[in-house]
């Protein structure tokens, strides 16, 4: 038997469109956020899930509701915060540009790309990472168990470890990988 898994990031929001690091900020969707969701939706029509996961950002939830639109199969909706953006700490609400006058563009590359170096108050990749993985170390089992197929509404920074996890990437690949707003993830499980 083959179990799937549907991952994909919430639409746009208003500190993706002004280069604002957002992190654990409860940025709304644009308009074109919208649209993203919708498009992420209509592709993943014709998928069967019956578990969902979001995490407790208004982003992730109601890009998730446009998707649950499609989805009456869906009996239930799982909140969990293991795959929450990553948290930008001290800088987060703070222009890009804002940080680069700052501090220079080497300091924002270390801080907004690196593995293994936080920002400030903040989490490293290597962090998510981690938590990430305890979310699928716990998934893969409720899945198997439940024979159920899933969706997961997830961030940016937080698809970079599903990816690396699912895809054999390296962290140098992970961390190069770019997650559009308007696409989904497919990843079989085997029983």
């Amino acid at each position: 038997m083959k179990l799937k898994i549907y991952l994909f990031r919430h639409g746009g929001t208003h500190y993706n469109k002004n280069h604002i690091f957002t992190g654990w900020k409860d940025s709304r969707l644009t308009k074109e956020g919208i649209i993203n969701a919708k498009t992420v939706a209509k592709k993943l029509r014709n998928k069967r899930f019956q578990v969902a996961f979001q995490t407790h950002l208004s982003r992730s939830k109601e890009t998730l509701k446009y998707v649950l639109k499609y989805h009456p199969e869906c009996t239930r909706i799982i909140t969990d915060d293991r795959m929450l953006e990553r948290s930008y700490g001290d800088l987060q609400g703070m222009k890009h540009s804002t940080f680069i006058k700052l501090h220079g563009k080497t300091l924002f590359d270390i801080y907004h790309r690196s593995y293994d170096v936080p920002p400030p108050n903040g989490e490293s990749m290597k962090m998510v990472e981690q938590r990430v993985l305890s979310f699928i170390n716990d998934l893969i089992p409720f899945m198997k168990k439940r024979r159920i197929n899933v969706a997961i509404s997830a961030h940016g920074n937080s698809m970079r470890p599903f990816r690396r996890y699912f895809e054999g990437l390296s962290i140098k690949e992970m961390m190069k990988l770019e997650n559009p707003w308007d696409d989904y993830f497919e990843y079989t499980i085997e029983v």
